[in-house]
């Protein structure tokens, strides 16, 4: 059996999906298998999938269900003791893994690991802008307040930690352990799980091991529907554990808020910025208290877009992200 199990969801990414699945077949540490889960792509990808003639590379095929969906199938497929996750679209640096199984064997109590990000275009070019989340003392407060783990490309888990927080919902034929309910949000939803249900630590690589792809039209998502599901994340909090989401929901949600703010400013939208962020305000200022710089930042970037310097704004945030 496979030492790891490395799941990528796939749902009509065919025209990254070999320049994925290469990279991931160029890792130094070697002991792994290969998950590509067909979400009900209609582009070809299992046709492609069973084409490849390493036996690393095997086919999950499912009828559509959504990215925690195609997650959840790849982890019912996994045989690994440890399971990575790479969407369809992103990349891995040779050595990610390698350091990732080190990191693990050092670390017994660790169940989740990840590392930073480089942000890259649809040419797979740097925009010179990366995610570098805390690495180190990470509680369940730091979960939901700034998610660490940053990306769905990042992570490489215990399976143990998911067979901790397996559920059915009535009605299922098979177990959850992303909540298929939500269509965004559901990887926070479930790390905060983790944390607030388990022992497993989380844990990161302070260096950008995984390249993580921005598409142009993948920033026109409605941001009201994005902070819809945020609150349904925030709801099933309340209800795990009501006196933390009492303590460090409204901060989570300034949080949130601060986080469609610069959405907005990339879409160019100045006026939803500035709306997000007098939200964020008044819900509360422990970013403001926090990270100064940061939200000074995106109030200073909602002003000069508000004043139609898009291309100068594009410039200004072109710093760590996370």
């Amino acid at each position: 059996m496979p030492y790891v199990s490395l799941v990528v969801p796939a749902y009509n990414t065919l025209d990254t999906l070999p320049e994925t699945i290469e990279s991931l077949l160029a890792q130094t540490y070697t002991d792994f298998e290969i998950v590509v889960v067909d979400d009900g792509s209609t582009d070809g990808t299992a046709a492609w999938v069973k084409a490849q003639s390493d036996p690393r590379i095997r086919l999950f095929r499912q009828v559509n269900r959504g990215l925690a969906g195609a997650r959840n199938g790849g982890i019912i497929a996994a045989r690994g003791e440890l399971i990575g996750f790479c969407d369809g679209d992103d990349l891995w640096e040779p050595e990610k893994l390698a350091k990732h199984v080190a990191y693990l064997s050092a670390n017994p109590d660790i169940g989740v690991t990840y590392s930073g990000s480089l942000l890259v275009n649809e040419k797979n070019q740097s925009l010179d802008m990366y995610q570098s989340p805390r690495t180190t003392d990470v509680s369940a407060a730091h979960v939901l307040l700034r998610n660490p783990v940053g990306n769905g490309s990042t992570p490489v888990i215990r399976a143990q930690t998911f067979k901790d927080i397996a559920y059915r919902p009535a009605g299922e034929s098979r177990n959850w352990y992303f909540d298929e309910s939500m269509r965004q949000s559901e990887d926070i939803e479930c790390w905060v799980r983790i944390a607030l249900t388990t022992h497993w630590g989380f844990g990161g690589l302070n260096e950008p091991l995984t390249r993580y792809r921005i598409v142009a039209s993948g920033l026109s998502a409605n941001l009201d529907r994005q902070f819809a599901t945020w609150r349904a994340m925030a709801d099933k909090v309340k209800v795990i554990a009501p006196d933390f989401a009492a303590k460090w929901l409204p901060a989570a949600e300034a949080y949130q808020l601060r986080y469609l703010a610069r959405r907005a400013v990339s879409l160019g939208d100045g006026l939803t910025a500035l709306r997000l962020q007098l939200k964020a305000y008044r819900v509360s200022l422990h970013p403001v208290l926090h990270e100064p710089r940061k939200s000074l930042t995106t109030l200073a970037a909602t002003v000069v877009t508000m004043m139609g310097g898009k291309q100068l704004v594009a410039n200004f945030l072109k710093r760590r992200v996370a």
